[in-house]
């Protein structure tokens, strides 16, 4: 698991906290919220919450991209976003 993801600059304000009103949607917001309410849950109970929580932002993040983050949020690693 490589525990960090890459957004396109597009896709950053999307992701982020701030810009979530303009949006409509924070992944950012969203991430963290799971990460609290479902941390050692099972991977295949977070993996449509963290898909839909990115079809909301309009983020294309891979299915890969998507269970790692699951997995993540399931062990309590932390994971870094990176933007590309």
């Amino acid at each position: 698991m490589g525990n960090r993801i890459t957004v396109d600059r597009q896709g950053l304000g999307r992701s982020l906290t701030q810009w979530g009103d303009v949006y409509g949607t924070s992944y950012q917001r969203d991430f963290a919220s799971l990460g609290r309410s479902h941390r050692g849950r099972p991977v295949a109970e977070i993996l449509p919450l963290l898909r839909r929580a990115a079809e909301n932002a309009r983020l294309g993040f891979t299915p890969a991209d998507l269970l790692e983050q699951a997995e993540a949020i399931s062990s309590g690693i932390p994971y870094e976003v990176r933007i590309g």
